[in-house]
């Protein structure tokens, strides 16, 4: 064993502790005790949670369509319901503890049942009761680890390991145990701060009576304050002092004035944009780049734009701050579009506008203001004489909106029932060989 390394012998030294206890709880009178204690306990605990288990899912289960605190209350507690075993368990052997120490004065059988029932909880919490991915993943290779160490007594002894295994970084030390701690608290607290920035920013958005840019500029704050917190509760918890800080901040100064210049350039836009509230989510606008859609969500880095045929385009804030943007929406205010059309030369061209303009009028999205439906004489072409009629809506027309399509067959049954017609086409053809007139029709346009 001498030529073993330490970890080799110290873990053989831990299974002949362990086949040492094993034989001893095997021919103690004590120890046989406590096992029964154990299965009472469990006992008691199964029929306890099959009597209880019924009249409070009829308790804690709310109206399907209930969306209170208190009825989200209740269904979280619906959901921890398989935890009641293992946990009445572990409180029924807790009340025979002192009892068995008193008359034997040894309580290992039943401290390593309590652990037991500990893991069977952590097992059944993994299992059945997280659904989050992350928190699946950290409760499947951290929580039931560290349970199965507990149950067996090697938890404290793991910890004092990796507390003596050290990292250097630079002139920063940690040991192996700190940086793994780091690791899961800096999970846990970014989960928990995701989850905490998307509940108040969704709060925040249902607040109708502020502006768009208001609420957006809020949730915008409050995601910064809430990672801004937990950046500072992972240091601490890393035992990492805030003045060591200082150098990083040095160094992140260097790396902005070089290669992260423009994502700064583009969080600045974005904070811009949000205290100004010139764009903001749900308007419609249209970049000098050729970019165009509905803003759908606006980043600490870019802007995200939904085109009609259902796209999404990232645009960099910084676009909407050096080029020209045009806002169609513009928080609800009304656009202009124009239809053209043309009417026949034999047309009475002075009832085109009257009669044109009743009948734009008369659809349920054109406005009377600013300006009601205006017919123009636009010009005098090959076919037919050109006129144009401009209408105002609340709307963008394209997607669900069909304005200008709509428009055009107003204009098209309004004149057809005033006998106007809309002109196809025409051409003049002048034939200058005089043989060739003579010729069929054919042979004469090849002729000329």
């Amino acid at each position: 064993m001498d030529m073993q390394s330490p970890v080799v012998q110290q873990a053989i030294g831990y299974l002949q502790q362990a086949q040492a206890i094993a034989l001893d709880w095997l021919t103690s009178p004590a120890a046989w005790s406590q096992f029964a204690l154990l299965a009472v306990a469990f006992a008691a605990a199964w029929f306890a949670n099959r009597a209880l288990t019924p009249a409070l899912r009829r308790v804690l289960t709310p109206e399907a369509a209930a969306q209170t605190i208190f009825a989200r209350a209740r269904r979280f507690a619906l959901m921890l319901l398989p935890l009641m075993l293992p946990l009445l368990a572990y409180a029924f052997t807790a009340l025979g503890e002192e009892a068995t120490r008193a008359a034997f004065g040894a309580d290992a059988v039943i401290a390593f049942g309590k652990r037991v029932f500990l893991f069977v909880a952590a097992r059944r919490l993994v299992r059945d009761i997280l659904t989050d991915p992350f928190l699946k993943l950290l409760g499947r290779y951290v929580l039931i680890p560290v349970a199965a160490l507990y149950v067996v007594g090697l938890l404290g002894p793991t910890i004092a390991y990796l507390d003596g295994l050290t990292v250097n970084l630079g002139n920063i030390t940690f040991s192996a145990m700190a940086l793994i701690r780091g690791a899961i608290a800096g999970g846990l607290l970014f989960w928990l701060g995701r989850w905490s920035n998307t509940q108040s920013s969704d709060y925040i958005r249902r607040q109708e009576d502020m502006r768009p840019a208001t609420r957006e500029l809020a949730a915008k704050a409050v995601e910064i304050a809430i990672f801004g917190v937990a950046f500072l509760l992972l240091m601490n918890i890393m035992g990492i002092s805030l003045s060591t800080l200082a150098v990083i901040g040095g160094a992140i100064g260097v790396g902005l004035g070089f290669g992260l210049q423009k994502i700064a350039s583009n969080f600045i836009s974005g904070i811009i944009l949000l205290l100004e509230g010139q764009a903001t989510v749900g308007d419609f606008v249209e970049l000098d780049g050729g970019q165009s859609g509905t803003i759908v969500k606006m980043t600490a880095r870019a802007t995200i734009l939904e085109t009609f045929d259902g796209r999404w385009v990232v645009v960099p804030n910084e676009d909407f701050i050096i080029t020209r943007v045009i806002n169609y929406s513009d928080a609800g205010s009304a656009n202009r579009y124009e239809a053209p059309f043309s009417v026949s030369y034999d047309t009475d061209i002075n009832k085109v506008p009257a009669i044109v303009e009743a009948a734009v009028a008369s659809h349920k999205d054109v406005l009377s203001e600013p300006y009601p439906p205006d017919c123009e004489l636009r010009a005098f072409g090959d076919s037919g004489i050109e006129f144009a009629v401009e209408f105002w809506v609340n709307g963008i027309d394209d997607g669900p909106n069909k304005y200008t399509s709509d428009v055009l067959f107003l204009i098209w049954n309004a004149l057809r029932d005033n006998g106007i017609e809309i002109p196809f086409p025409q051409r003049v053809v002048e034939i200058k060989n005089p043989a060739a007139a003579q010729l069929p029709v054919e042979v004469a346009a090849r002729a000329s």
